[in-house]
């Protein structure tokens, strides 16, 4: 079963966004996909649950316990090819430094990290925020980097050099495009929003499909 947990160096890195176009390219290849959140949000669950079309599910430390959260994931994720964790906030951000963490989620269930970064204002600069990522927590694995609002082929190429001196295998970009935004978060869902996430979720299912390694993401990343 493919397992990964989508994280970012800081909240509004493109998250959410990611992870519903993820979602939906996976159900596109015909794989059952199981996704979760961490923590208690119970807003980007709805957005997930659109792209999947399948209910997400919370994983969170401050409600429950290693044991239970441990036993919630292997119990929804039974029977899916994939299962796809959306983080919270900043990788190692809890209510308590590590603590709460979506960090913290991938060492207890042995998940890979796959993290997005948003590269609207730098360039090779990355490659120390990435070993940084890498080298902070070894028993959380930064398996690969995803980098987001990327202005061009020569921007992507300084990224992509970053990632490989810092030790990060770059597994792709989302191009800086219109329309690609998660709206503003709703406390619940109106038909014309879900109009609205649906159509968002295939064009970043689009734009995974064309710039992201898919194929290696399927295949399992380590």
């Amino acid at each position: 079963m493919i397992r990964i947990l989508i994280g970012a160096a800081t909240s509004g890195s493109g998250k959410t966004t990611f992870t519903m176009g993820l979602l939906r390219a996976l159900t596109r290849r015909g794989l059952r996909v199981q996704p979760f959140k961490c923590g208690p949000d119970y807003i980007d669950t709805q957005f997930h649950s659109i792209a999947a079309g399948i209910e997400s599910v919370n994983l969170d430390t401050w409600l429950a316990s290693a044991d239970h959260v441990r036993e919630v994931f292997a119990r929804y994720s039974a029977g899916a090819d994939a299962a796809v964790i959306e983080g919270v906030m900043g990788l190692f951000d809890g209510y308590d430094h590590m603590r709460g963490s979506s960090a913290e989620i991938a060492a207890l269930l042995d998940v890979p990290v796959l993290l997005v970064v948003n590269a609207r204002s730098t360039a090779y600069s990355v490659a120390a925020l990435l070993h940084g990522f890498k080298t902070f927590r070894p028993d959380v694995r930064i398996a690969g980097v995803v980098f987001n609002q990327v202005a061009s082929d020569s921007h992507y190429a300084f990224l992509r050099d970053a990632a490989a001196d810092a030790g990060v295998p770059c597994l792709g970009r989302i191009p800086r495009a219109e329309g690609i935004e998660v709206p503003s978060r709703h406390l619940g869902l109106t038909v014309g929003l879900e109009n609205e996430l649906n159509t968002l979720a295939d064009r970043v299912s689009d734009l995974v499909e064309q710039y992201v390694d898919l194929d290696l993401i399927c295949r399992g990343l380590q």
